[in-house]
């Protein structure tokens, strides 16, 4: 249950970035609709189907993420089980020298 709820929150704050990055690219667009080189132009059409495409993959996107983190979870739930004293004592090692690193500020 713990593994849904992080991959949910990992998968939302992605697909969260990657709307916020489209939203921009798209702020952007807009902002340089006036101008009327050639070059911008050329460079706002490929921008809007790179846009379209990305839009058109999220789904996906994140469908293949979400996957991907479940099948993680499930390998190391596997692997701690097999391994339940060394996956205690590296926890343990890991948070030792994390609680070094930190006192010494």
């Amino acid at each position: 249950m713990a593994y849904e709820t992080a991959q949910t929150v990992g998968k939302e704050k992605l697909v969260a970035d990657i709307q916020e990055v489209i939203h921009d690219a798209e702020v952007l667009i807009k902002a340089t609709a006036g101008d009327l080189s050639e070059k911008a132009k050329e460079a706002r059409e490929r921008l809007t189907a790179k846009l379209d495409a990305a839009r058109s993959q999220l789904p996906r996107w994140g469908e293949v993420a979400k996957e991907k983190v479940v099948e993680g979870a499930k390998q190391a739930d596997k692997t701690i089980r097999a391994h339940p004293y060394e996956s205690i004592a590296i926890a343990f090692g890991v948070g030792l020298l994390v609680g070094l690193v930190a006192n010494r500020k």
